[in-house]
C-alpha cells in the first residue's frame, strides 16, 4: 500500500492505493482561506498539518497499517516563512494572493533573467514576488527568515524533519533555473535571499526522509519513507498517467489548468504560459492557469441559492447552453493565462427582466469554459498542439459541463475512473516508485477510460457568438484600461 497527501486551498485528501493502483482507502479534512486585506489571501500552516493528521486518520486503520511508502502534493507558490526555530514567522501567502503587483514590476525591472531562466512572467501568484513583498513592508519578518517553504514541504517538515522540496513545485517559485534543475544564485539575489535559505532539491521519485517515530504513532502508520513528491498539478498528471512528451489534462479543481508534458524546456512567458519542471526526471511541463474554476462553481451556487454543486448544475442543464445574453466573466481572484491581471475581478454582463437562476448558473460555466478556452489558445500560440485532454479534479463529476468545455476548446476531453482523485493519487504513484522502482511510464499508467466528450459542432456553432462578446468584454472590464 502507498500513501498519497495533497495540500489543496480548500482541503487536504489523502489516497491509499496497492501496487496495482487500485484505491484501497481514503479520507479528507477541510481547510479555509484568510482574506484580511483586499488582493490577500493566506493560511495558517499549522491548519495544513491538523487538516492532514485528520485526512490520515480518517482513512481505515487496517490500510495505514499496511503503508509501505508515503508521497506528498499540494498547492504551488504558497511562501511559508520559517524562523530559527522553524516556526512559521507569518500566515502563508497563498498562489491566488494579488498583493505583490508593484514587486513584479519591480522584479521584472531588475532582472531578464526571471522570464529567460526562470522560464515565467513575474506574476504575484508566484513566491518571488510575495518574498519582494515581505522585504518592503515587513522588513522585520524578512530579516528572521531562515528557511522558505512550499506549503506541501512545511507538511513534509512535520513528517519527517527534513527541509526539502522536489523540482515541479520549486520551479513554481521564480528561483529555479529551470532548465538546469537548480536553484538560481542570481534569482534569489534579486529579492535579498542565498540558496542557504532553500529546501535541498530533489525529484519527485526520490527518498528525502522517513516518518518520525512520533508522527507514525500519531498516524498509525510504519515508520516509511517520504517521496519528493510534486506540486499539484503535475502530480495531478502522474496519477492519471501525464508522464510523455504531448501528454495533456484539464484539471477542474479550485482552479482551472492545461497542462501538457514536454521532453524539453520550452518557456513561452510572453504568452503568459508557465513553464516547469514535472515531478518526474527529464521531463518539463507547460501550463495555461486559470485562477477560479471550480471556485466559481462553489460561490454561484451560493450565490442562486442551490444547495451544492450538484443542484447547481441541475439549474445550468435546465436553462441549456447559450440560453440567454448573460456572460460571466470568472476572474474572482484576478487571471494569469494570458491576461497576468491580479486587480481584474468578476462580473456578470447583459442580465435583462428576463434573467433566471438558472440562466446565471448556465452563464457560469460557459465563462469558465471560455476562460479555459483563452488559456489553450495561450498554448497553441506558443506553438504546443493538443488534441485531447484527461480530465481530473472535482469538476471532471458533471459531464454536461463537460460538454460545454469540449465544444468551446475544440478538442476531445477524456474522462479516467477515480480521476477526481487527481493530485493525491500521483503523489502515491511518486511513492511506490521511490519504494519499489519501475519505469515511471508503467507505474504511472492511465487509469480505465470511462467515457470521451467529442466536440460537438452544433454545439460549438452556440457559443460562437458568446466566446466572442466574452473576449471582447475583457478589456472592458480590466482596470488597466480605467480612464
Amino acid at each position: 500500500m502507498f500513501l498519497g497527501i495533497d495540500i489543496g486551498t480548500s482541503g487536504v485528501k489523502a489516497v491509499v492505493i496497492d501496487a496495482a493502483g487500485a484505491l484501497a482507502g481514503q479520507g479528507t479534512a477541510a481547510l479555509t482561506v484568510q482574506r484580511p486585506e483586499p488582493l490577500w489571501s493566506e493560511q495558517d500552516p499549522e491548519a495544513w498539518w491538523a487538516a492532514t493528521t485528520a485526512a490520515v486518520q480518517a482513512i481505515p486503520r487496517d490500510v495505514r497499517r499496511a503503508v509501505r511508502g508515503i508521497g506528498i502534493a499540494g498547492q504551488m507558490h504558497g511562501a511559508t516563512l520559517l524562523g530559527a526555530d522553524d516556526r512559521p514567522l507569518r500566515p502563508a501567502i497563498l498562489w491566488n494572493d494579488g498583493r505583490s503587483q508593484a514587486e513584479c514590476a519591480e522584479l521584472e525591472a531588475a532582472s531578464p533573467l526571471f522570464r529567460s531562466v526562470g522560464g515565467n512572467i513575474v506574476m504575484p501568484g508566484f513566491t518571488a514576488p510575495k518574498l519582494a513583498w515581505v522585504r518592503k513592508h515587513e522588513p522585520a519578518v524578512f530579516e528572521a527568515v531562515r528557511t522558505v517553504l512550499l506549503p506541501k514541504d512545511y507538511v513534509r517538515l512535520k513528517m519527517t524533519g527534513d527541509r526539502v522540496s522536489d523540482l515541479s513545485d520549486s520551479a513554481g517559485t521564480l528561483w529555479l533555473d529551470v532548465a538546469s534543475r537548480r536553484w538560481s544564485p542570481e534569482l534569489l539575489a534579486a529579492t535579498g535571499l542565498t540558496v542557504d535559505q532553500m529546501p535541498a532539491l530533489v525529484e519527485g521519485t526520490e527518498r528525502t526522509g522517513a516518518l518520525m517515530a512520533e508522527v507514525a504513532e500519531l498516524w498509525g502508520v510504519p515508520q516509511v519513507p517520504v517521496a519528493g513528491g510534486g506540486g499539484d498539478n503535475a502530480a495531478g498528471a502522474a496519477g492519471i498517467g501525464v508522464v510523455r512528451d504531448g501528454d495533456a489534462l484539464l484539471s477542474l479543481g479550485t482552479s482551472g489548468v492545461i497542462f501538457v508534458a514536454n521532453a524539453a524546456f520550452r518557456p513561452n512567458p510572453a504568452s503568459a504560459v508557465h513553464a516547469f519542471c514535472h515531478c518526474l526526471p527529464a521531463l518539463w511541463h507547460q501550463m495555461s492557469v486559470h485562477l477560479s474554476a471550480a471556485a466559481c462553481i462553489d460561490w454561484a451556487a451560493q450565490l442562486i441559492g442551490a444547495p451544492g454543486a450538484a443542484d447547481f448544475f441541475a439549474k445550468a442543464e435546465a436553462a441549456g447552453p447559450a440560453s440567454g445574453p448573460e456572460l460571466f466573466l470568472p476572474y474572482l481572484s484576478g487571471e494569469r493565462t494570458p491576461h497576468n491581471d491580479a486587480q481584474v475581478r468578476a462580473g456578470f454582463l447583459a442580465l435583462d427582466n428576463d434573467t433566471t437562476p438558472e440562466r446565471l448558473a448556465q452563464a457560469v460555466l460557459e465563462g469558465v469554459a471560455f476562460a479555459l478556452a483563452d488559456g489553450l489558445d495561450a498554448l497553441r500560440a506558443a506553438g504546443t498542439q493538443v488534441e485531447s485532454l484527461a480530465v481530473i479534479g472535482g469538476g471532471a463529476r458533471s459531464r454536461y459541463w463537460g460538454e460545454t468545455i469540449a465544444a468551446a476548446l475544440g478538442v476531445e476531453l477524456v474522462y479516467l475512473r477515480g480521476g477526481e482523485v487527481g493530485p493525491a493519487m500521483g503523489a502515491a504513484r511518486l511513492a511506490q516508485i521511490c519504494v519499489d522502482g519501475g519505469a515511471p511510464a508503467d507505474v504511472c499508467a492511465p487509469p480505465p477510460v470511462s467515457h470521451r466528450i467529442a466536440p460537438d459542432p452544433i454545439l460549438a456553432a452556440r457559443l460562437a457568438p458568446k466566446r466572442a462578446a466574452f473576449i471582447d468584454a475583457y478589456p472592458r472590464i480590466s482596470p488597466r484600461n480605467a480612464s
